[in-house]
């Protein structure tokens, strides 16, 4: 079993980090005080209300406590009036949402095998945890997400699932450490891939090729 209060923590630690990245990505785009709230709530809010959907922890947990919205509301504030220190060259952001990745990546596995989900199922809630709320964020700017482009960024996420789910089920390693190397590994991938610039191949498509 795993500690409630631990969880919430990590949930709201990582609902801080999405949040930030979120309203950042707000403010870069020219959007006013209430683009950069609405951006802040749904990268902050958006992966773990389609985690708990998916999983059948309903009402979701930002329902049910009013510190992720208070959380994503004071930061986005923050992030608003500070916004002229932001620019497009602020690498900072990456490594943030890095952590944001890891966090809500093992927070997303161990809260669906807390609620009897497979291994599959465990991996995959680690993963829309951890990118729901930036696809969604994608989308609203009408944007390819991400996700589908990134130097390694989903896949990172996938990657460490498959790490945390390796310790939780077959070294029975307790929760919360679980959460925590998951976070580390995934963190760690995503960051290396950046720097690296490694990425997934992408298919050589001839548009000739249409006709």
């Amino acid at each position: 079993m795993y500690d409630d209060n631990v969880i919430f923590f990590f949930d709201l630690f990582g609902t801080f980090i999405f949040a930030a990245t979120g309203a950042v990505k707000a403010v870069k785009n020219k959007l006013d005080l209430l683009g950069v709230l609405f951006f802040a709530v749904t990268v902050g809010c958006g992966g773990g209300m389609l985690r708990d959907v998916l999983i059948g922890a309903v009402p979701v947990a930002v329902f049910n406590h009013p510190s992720y919205f208070v959380i994503c509301i004071l930061t986005a504030l923050f992030v608003f009036f500070l916004a002229g220190k932001i620019n497009d060259e602020w690498p900072a952001l990456v490594y943030f949402d890095a952590i944001g990745l890891g966090v809500f990546t093992g927070l997303g596995l161990i809260k669906a095998s807390s609620y009897g989900v497979g291994i599959v199922g465990m991996i995959m809630s680690g993963t829309f945890s951890a990118v729901g709320g930036g696809m969604l964020r994608d989308v609203f700017l009408k944007e390819i997400p991400i996700v589908f482009t990134s130097d390694f960024y989903a896949s990172a996420s996938i990657l460490g699932g498959l790490f945390g789910v390796f310790l939780l089920k077959y070294l029975k390693v307790d929760p919360e450490s679980v959460i925590t190397i998951t976070a580390a590994v995934t963190m760690t991938l995503r960051i290396i891939a950046y720097e690296m610039h490694f990425r997934l191949p992408v298919a050589k498509f001839d548009k000739g090729d249409d006709d």
